[in-house]
This record gives structure tokens, sequence and C-alpha cells, in this order.
């Protein structure tokens, strides 16, 4: 499996194999620095740019304006010019939105895979695969709410308290890149997901009172799925085997686990068998500490209340 690595701002690609950890540079999740242009990356940015000429080129081809394109596909003018100069990712659902309106019988999304790719920063792009190909995903979260949970004005809220500040565009490509990682929960074959969060991520009010509620409202929803268990971290615990910080472990569909941490805009994928071995069986005993899920509701709920 291909990743890349990041050292000193360069980035090289290598090859994971069986014992490897691979730093990635600025992290993902809690949305590092570098990971920031509305294009992900220089990489990626050929691609984007080939992809909004073709849909400008189609437009024209079939009379339309960008404002009666925009409607067509519920995008204002100026972001349809955002897609064609490159300067902003649609998604896979808005490309075969857009092949449909212009009756481009496949010429657009013929790029839809190659275009998602493009929206993620080259570090995060191993952990976006395996996101895909995962049977089974644990996590465990201390400071925000997991991305792959978040609501759209929670993400929204996160990111406008990044310092440095992030520019607009850079703010809609990762609202737009982690709304479409949320597919996981519709999968056909759906993996089985647990998430364990401190209670202090969800008193946390980032955005508000108004914010956190739905926040809650949408974790007890998601919780509902029969292949998602959601468990909190009670602060009144006196005992915690997730005391060196949030991590994630995804499970392959060939069985190989891999652990993906982020710390303070760096972030690494550990590939070492014997490592994924002991983050899954440490989450397990955390799994053991927290509440149960339906003690977990319960709490949510209790929190919903109190706001």
């Amino acid at each position: 499996m291909a990743m890349t690595d990041r050292t000193g701002g360069e980035a090289r690609t290598v090859t994971a194999g069986d014992e490897l950890t691979v730093s990635f540079g600025d992290g993902w999740e809690n949305d590092g620095d570098e990971g920031g242009a509305a294009t992900a990356d220089k990489s990626g940015q050929g691609i984007v740019t080939a992809f909004g000429q073709s849909m400008k080129m189609l437009r024209v081809r079939a009379g339309l304006e960008r404002e009666e394109f925009g409607r067509r596909i519920g995008y204002s003018a100026s972001t349809v010019a955002s897609f064609e100069q490159g300067r902003r990712i649609p998604s896979p659902r808005t490309i075969e939105q857009a092949d449909e309106a212009l009756g481009a019988a496949g010429l657009l999304t013929v790029w839809k895979e190659q275009v998602e790719r493009a929206q993620y920063p080259v570090f995060f792009r191993g952990m976006a695969k395996l996101e895909k190909e995962a049977i089974e995903l644990l996590s465990y979260d201390t400071l925000v709410v997991k991305g792959l949970l978040q609501t759209e004005e929670y993400m929204r809220a996160v990111l406008a308290m990044r310092r440095p500040p992030l520019d607009q565009e850079t703010i809609e490509q990762r609202v737009a890149a982690r709304l479409a990682r949320q597919d996981i929960f519709d999968r056909q074959l759906a993996p089985l997901l647990s998430f364990v969060m401190d209670e202090s991520v969800l008193r946390r009010r980032l955005g508000g009172k108004g914010v956190l509620g739905r926040q809650l409202e949408h974790l007890l929803l998601i919780g509902q799925k029969r292949n998602v268990e959601i468990q909190i971290m009670p602060l009144t615990c006196e005992e915690s085997a997730g005391v060196d910080g949030p991590f994630t472990v995804v499970t392959r569909d060939d069985g190989k686990k891999f652990v993906y941490a982020e710390a303070q805009g760096t972030s690494t994928l550990q590939t070492d068998p014997q490592q994924a071995a002991l983050a899954a069986a440490r989450y397990g005993i955390i799994r053991s500490q927290a509440l149960t899920p339906r003690e977990s509701v319960e709490f949510i709920e209790r929190l919903l209340g109190e706001l």
C-alpha cells in the first residue's frame, strides 16, 4: 500500500510494509496548518483543474450560462466558477448532477474517483482509502467529536476556530471532504463502527449551545444504526487506558490492522502488526471502562436536558 511521508514540508511516497510507522506531517481530523489549500495539495491541483476545464467546456457546449447551470445543480454562479477554475472540489454527487444537467454521458462522472482523492491532503489519502476498505473501525477521542460523527455546523465551528485562520475556500473544501467520508455509515456492506469519547468532548460548547445540542442529537441518531456503538468515558471514571490520547484502529478487508493517531498538527499511521494488535487490545480495555452503549444514550440525553 503506497502512502506518503511528509518531512520538513516535503512529501515522498513510501510503500507501507508490515512493520512501518509513517509520519504524515499535519493532522487532518484536527486540521493542521499545511493540509489546507482548497484543492488539498499540488499533486491534486492538476486533476481538479483539468476536471474544471472539462466542466466549463461541456457547459459552454450546452449553451448554459453559469447562473442557469448553477440553478440546475443547486449552486450559485460563483461556486460554479470556483469548480471550473479548480478553486473548489465538487462532491461525487455534484459531479453526477453536473453530468446529467449537461447531458455529458459520463464524460464528467469518469472523473469522480480521481477528484474525490484530490480533495484530501496527500498525507491523509492513505487513511481515507483505509476507511473505504474498513470492515471495522475503532475510535477513541478526547478533544472534539470524531469527524465521521460531526454535523456540518459543528464542523464549521471547529474549522472556524483554527489559528491561524483558514480561508473560506479551505473551510468549504474540508467540510465537503468530511461529509463525503460519512458515506461509511450507508455502505451496503457496512463496517462495524465503535466510538468512545471523553465526557469533556460532549460538554465543550464549540459553536454555542445550539450547535452542541444538535450535535448531541446527531450522536443519538447515528447510535441507533445497528453497526454503530457510541460510548462515553465519564469524567468520574477513576481508571482509563486512554491516557496517551486519541487514536483510531482500522481493520482492512484482508484482516490487516492499522493505527492512526494525531497530536498538535502531526499524524501517524502505524502499520506494525504488533503495535496495531496492542492498540486494538488497549481500545478493548477503554471500551470496558466506559459506559455501555445503553448507559451512554441515557448520559447524552441528560446532557441535552442540561443545555
